[in-house]
């Protein structure tokens, strides 16, 4: 299978657990707290995939419980998502990369858009995961930011959707090159950018730069940046592939790279798997989870260091970020 990318939404567990999927942050391994207002679905739901979403599940997994589970391992067991996703893999002529691209540039597309943006049509589950992928947003932020200014900073954001990351970095005065696999997502950034950028200086802040937007796939990036982040995108890529991409980022990246990606543990396996019951359009992707283990080795093989690390969690969406530096 070849490398592919995802490039636009956030960590967000096909049952939405991340999340991402995508998206203020501590710099210690500690979980990141959650609002302090009333939790939106039963305790067991998180996100878990950044390409779909979960509002059908609350219902059903709020239920499960006690003789529940053996009906469900049987319910697990018949299920065939693979099956599911090779047909609309057929339907677009390709494989996973395809796939993604199809998806983020329709139907993903206006379903994230929404939920990115500050739409009111939105339900309780795309509510919590844009607060989800903000959140994930502000600390990649304020891990760049820590260090002082950004102005002339250049950065490259790998996955930019609808420039939740690039309009504020650019506002900073950081000079962004922006990419995404669905040019959809890239015609909405370079909008957003144009109408926030162009209303106004703020006196407290550099003049703002306008990023550099363009379609392109995360295989196809080049150049050398100070920066690269790459947000809410992982979890379109296996492990082996995500290897291979965490070195290529790597090598574009001259003082650090920042990536998010879905942490697997037994309880998002479980909830993916369960997530995976239930078809759907937001359900067209593979979800992957990676460890926090495989994602160091990861960047270890390539000389470079894990330096700050964050959780962000909100009701349905979870994620891990962290900031590596060259060793």
């Amino acid at each position: 299978m070849t490398v592919f990318a995802r490039l636009s939404s956030p960590i967000c567990f096909h049952l939405k657990t991340n999340h991402n999927p995508n998206h203020g942050t501590i710099f210690s391994p500690k979980p990141h707290k959650t609002s302090s207002r009333k939790p939106l679905a039963p305790a067991a739901t998180p996100p878990l995939s950044s390409a779909a979403d979960v509002s059908s599940l609350a219902a059903p997994l709020a239920v499960i419980g006690g003789g529940s589970m053996a009906a469900l391992a049987a319910a697990i067991s018949l299920a065939d998502p693979e099956r599911r996703r090779r047909l609309q893999a057929d339907e677009v002529g390709g494989g996973d990369k395809e796939v993604v691209k199809e998806y983020f540039n329709n139907a993903g597309f206006q379903r994230w858009r929404r939920i990115y943006g500050d739409a009111d049509d939105v339900n309780r589950v795309q509510l919590d995961i844009r607060l989800g992928h903000a959140k994930t947003v502000e600390s990649a932020v304020k891990m760049l930011m820590e260090e002082g200014s950004i102005e002339g900073v250049t950065v490259c954001d790998a996955g930019c959707g609808t420039g939740s990351l690039s309009i504020p970095l650019a506002k900073r005065g950081a000079i962004v090159s922006a990419s995404d696999i669905s040019a959809a997502m890239v015609a909405e950034a370079e909008k957003q950018a144009r109408l926030e950028l162009s209303m106004g200086k703020d006196d407290l802040l550099p003049a703002p730069v306008m990023p550099k937007f363009e379609a392109r796939d995360l295989e196809s990036l080049d150049g050398k940046y100070d920066t690269v982040i790459c947000l809410d995108v992982l979890i379109h890529y296996p492990q082996n592939n995500a290897d291979k991409m965490i070195a290529h980022l790597a090598s574009l990246a001259k003082k650090r790279l920042i990536l998010s990606f879905a942490p697997k543990t037994l309880y998002y396996t479980l909830l993916k798997r369960v997530g995976e019951l239930f078809p759907g359009p937001s359900k067209a992707t593979r979800a992957y989870l990676h460890a926090e283990t495989d994602v160091e080795r990861a960047l270890q093989n390539v000389g470079w260091r894990i330096r700050k690390r964050d959780f962000i969690s909100t009701q349905f969406y979870f994620a891990k970020l962290v900031e590596a530096v060259p060793v």
